[in-house]
């Protein structure tokens, strides 16, 4: 079956968010969040636009060798540490957005993994069947 094109695009609109598909709704939504949750908007937004970004750069590079026949040289690995670096740029502003260090953040990853994997070793089964509350 051929889906009709403007149906979908309106199905879309509809199960857009308001924040998501106005101005005014969103400058409230924001506004909320810093003063009632005390959210750090502009350097959570700041931290989670710039990160995909740079892993995609970064993603780009390692496509390119494993599927298109780039070379893996000296080079290409220096600009991979460079865009592994701007993503620690842009975790460092989620860092301050959400009131935490690298420290923490390995802690916590840490703590998750090792309940996932209790005998320190990664498991397929525990990857894909997940306890509730993993996330």
């Amino acid at each position: 079956q051929v889906i009709d094109t403007n149906k979908y695009i309106e199905f879309v609109k509809q199960t857009t968010s308001k924040p998501s598909s106005n101005l005014a709704d969103l400058l409230a939504r924001i506004a909320e969040l810093e003063s009632v949750n005390d959210c750090n908007v502009p350097h959570l937004l700041t931290g989670a636009l710039g990160l995909s970004a740079e892993a995609g750069e970064f993603v780009e590079i390692v496509k390119k060798i494993l599927l298109q026949g780039k070379s893996y040289t000296e080079e290409n690995v220096i600009h991979m540490k460079k865009e592994a670096g701007d993503c620690l740029w842009y975790i460092s502003q989620i860092c301050i957005a959400l009131d935490t260090n690298f420290e923490e953040l390995m802690q916590m990853n840490y703590e998750k993994l090792s309940a996932r994997y209790p005998e320190g070793t990664f498991d397929v089964y525990k990857s894909e069947n997940r306890a509730e509350g993993d996330i």
